[in-house]
């Protein structure tokens, strides 16, 4: 059975394995960089059976206006199960109808997204990491 949680915040190794099992690209080799991450986000809500981590939602968010999806990743042999999409159900329920929620997609996701609700929008800047 598949669980779902917000009050389990995972550490960085299980963050980082869920991600290396995902395929989406992060800094898996700056363990401290990943706990940083963790630590600073507000809202992260997981997915996970028995001790196994399956998935995450990493967001930064006011809970009153918007809400910044960073993170979504799941399993690969656990993908196309609806996971993902309950993730962001899951995140949309916490920040409430009065937040939007927003997040930057991989070139390979960017069929995904509309698939769960989310809408394609044309209005947004970015000044991109320097590393």
């Amino acid at each position: 059975m598949i669980n779902y949680s917000i009050e389990k915040i995972p550490s960085a190794s299980q963050v980082i394995d869920v991600f290396k099992a995902s395929g989406i690209i992060r800094p898996v080799d700056q363990p401290t960089r990943i706990e940083q991450m963790i630590k600073n986000a507000n809202l992260i809500v997981t997915a996970w059976e028995g001790k196994t981590r399956l998935g995450i939602a990493r967001s930064l968010t006011d809970y009153g206006f918007a809400c910044y999806l960073s993170d979504l990743a799941v399993r690969k042999e656990y993908q196309h199960q609806g996971i993902g999409k309950k993730l962001v159900r899951l995140t949309g329920e916490r920040i409430g109808p009065h937040c939007m929620l927003l997040l930057l997609s991989a070139p390979a996701a960017m069929e995904y997204y509309p698939k769960i609700g989310f809408e394609k929008v044309d209005n947004g800047y970015i000044i991109k990491r320097k590393n």
